[in-house]
């Protein structure tokens, strides 16, 4: 596909894109529908959930749906439209779904130069959603023919904007704290960000088992866990729990959210960090003890969904 405005209406429709920027091709959803989100999860075969990165069409809608500092719009202004991506605290009044930014306070976003992208992300006028264009673990795309060596049968379209020009993914930053953190290496070297605001740290590298779940891309997950206390794997629900189901619900919870009545693993990630939020505040209104979840199985983005639960009932 070359028609960037066929393109955005598949994303507007809810369908999955891929597209050509500087560096990579990525992998692009509706940010604001959970479901486009999960579909990504899924497509990709990535193992959990970690934080997407945000492409918008120019800074200041990328702003829109962050809190920016002036360090953040020096760097916008320096190195915008371009291989740049920012890691800032959310805005309370953001579109982008929860399961985006992997039910976290931050979002990672960017404003890519390449001009197809440029032109679909003006067309869709809404934030989309995209890692790179590949299974997960596979050899990031630089071509539309690396895109359909992936993941053919698992999109609907990629729009096609010639080989990458940059070839790498983009230089990821945290700004969410008093201190500019590297979390990756990419486009924009360290050393020109630094011209522009001074010292950046480098993230230190993730010790926490096997698959870490990120905070940003780059980045252990440190924030989301309800206060309530969750019981994983629940055959039962007491009155004064709330009960996180999946598929038939079980009876005699106080108030209940159902990831999927249907069993649909996809429907269940799109509502996971929606309903843990939802069941953490209305459970803590109602006095409750805690929150039961039912199990789901591991098998696609079952596996992925499992985590983010063992991680929200972790001792803290």
């Amino acid at each position: 596909m070359t028609d960037p405005e066929a393109a955005a209406a598949l994303l507007r429709a809810g369908g999955l894109v891929a597209f050509a920027t500087e560096t990579v091709y990525g992998l692009g959803g509706d940010a604001r529908n959970g479901a486009a989100v999960a579909g990504i999860f899924a497509a990709k075969g990535r193992p959990h959930f970690n934080p997407l990165i945000c492409h918008f069409a120019e800074a200041e809608a990328a702003f829109a749906e962050i809190i920016p500092d002036a360090r953040a719009r020096a760097l916008a202004a320096a190195f915008w439209p371009g291989p740049l991506t920012m890691v800032l605290p959310r805005h309370p009044r953001s579109r982008v779904d929860l399961l985006a930014g992997a039910g976290l306070d931050t979002l990672a976003v960017r404003v890519p130069a390449h001009p197809g992208a440029a032109a679909l992300l003006r067309a869709a006028g809404l934030p989309v959603a995209a890692p790179s264009a590949n299974r997960s673990g596979r050899v990031s795309p630089t071509t539309a023919a690396h895109v359909m060596e992936e993941l053919s049968g698992r999109i609907a379209a990629v729009l096609d904007g010639g080989p990458c020009a940059v070839g790498v993914e983009s230089t990821v930053l945290d700004l969410s704290g008093a201190g500019a953190v590297l979390l990756r290496p990419g486009g924009v070297p360290r050393a020109a960000i630094e011209a522009v605001i001074g010292p950046v740290g480098v993230a230190l590298p993730i010790n926490a088992g096997p698959a870490p779940t990120l905070r940003s891309p780059g980045m252990m997950l440190s924030h989301y866990a309800p206060s309530l206390p969750l019981r994983l794997a629940a055959g039962e629900v007491r009155g004064d729990e709330a009960l996180l189901a999946f598929g038939p619900a079980l009876p005699g919870a106080a108030i209940t959210w159902n990831l999927s009545q249907g069993g649909d693993a996809v429907e269940a990630a799109a509502r996971l960090f929606s309903g843990l939020r939802w069941l953490d505040a209305e459970g803590a209104r109602l006095g409750l003890r805690g929150i039961a979840a039912q199990a789901v199985p591991d098998e696609g983005l079952g596996a992925a969904i499992n985590d983010r639960l063992m991680r929200a009932a972790a001792p803290r």
